[in-house]
């Protein structure tokens, strides 16, 4: 059965150069033309995959994003953007998106990208995920995490955390204390698949530090161990 995706893009020529490449290599396309069009296709119809581009009429990408995951944690979203500054990155990553892409990108790059989130949310969707052997809380320092509600609570204070985010630490979690690489950190949040580059991982470590730390700017709990990764440090 011919994966389906969905890809929302207002450049016509952009759009239509998309289908043509996805639908040439055997997948089931549907272009939306803004953001609104592709929120309505997505809840008459079950995507494999969002390509969403991220400055669109309407509603932009990052609009789409939220509303998307509201009701779905678990279909891959991959961002195209024409911006390449940091913060636009960290937004869609905070959003609960899997992937981004800037503008102009490689063909080749982007489908082996699109193929690594489909055998990821495949695998994940068939229980290859790691074994369950949390309960429904984990705790860092002085937060809460709940695993059920997707959210985190600090000082009375609750913030809401990315499928991503809680791979990240429920991969701390399981091993507290150990300095892990972020090969190793990618390949529990990511798949061993991921085509990606550290940097994703550090933006992520920087958004969970905002919500678990009592001072980002100086971790206690998810502490950098220089020329490695990271480490979670049990108190």
């Amino acid at each position: 059965m011919k994966a389906r995706i969905l890809i929302a893009e207002d450049d016509a020529d952009i759009r239509q150069g998309l289908c043509d490449l996805l639908e040439g290599e055997g997948y089931a396309v549907v272009p939306a033309a803004d953001g609104l069009q592709a929120l309505r296709f997505a809840g008459q119809e079950k995507f494999d995959l969002h390509l969403l581009d991220v400055m669109m009429p309407g509603k932009n990408g990052y609009d789409v994003c939220r509303e998307l995951r509201r009701k779905d944690q678990q279909t891959p979203v991959l961002f195209l953007t024409a911006k390449g500054e940091e913060i636009d990155k960290v937004v869609g990553l905070e959003l609960g998106a899997d992937d981004y892409m800037t503008k102009p990108f490689g063909v080749h790059e982007l489908l082996a990208r699109i193929g690594a989130l489909l055998r990821r949310a495949k695998r994940s969707a068939a229980g290859g995920a790691v074994a369950d052997t949390f309960g429904d809380t984990l705790k860092f320092g002085e937060a809460v995490v709940n695993r059920k509600s997707f959210t985190l609570r600090l000082r009375g204070a609750e913030a809401p955390l990315t499928p991503r985010e809680m791979k990240l630490l429920e991969a701390f979690a399981a091993r507290p204390g150990e300095a892990l690489t972020r090969d190793q950190l990618l390949n529990a949040a990511w798949g061993i698949d991921y085509m990606g580059t550290t940097r994703t991982l550090d933006q992520h470590v920087a958004q969970l530090r905002k919500k678990i730390e009592a001072d980002p700017e100086e971790p206690r709990v998810l502490v950098t161990v220089h020329g490695v990764g990271y480490r979670f440090v049990k108190g």
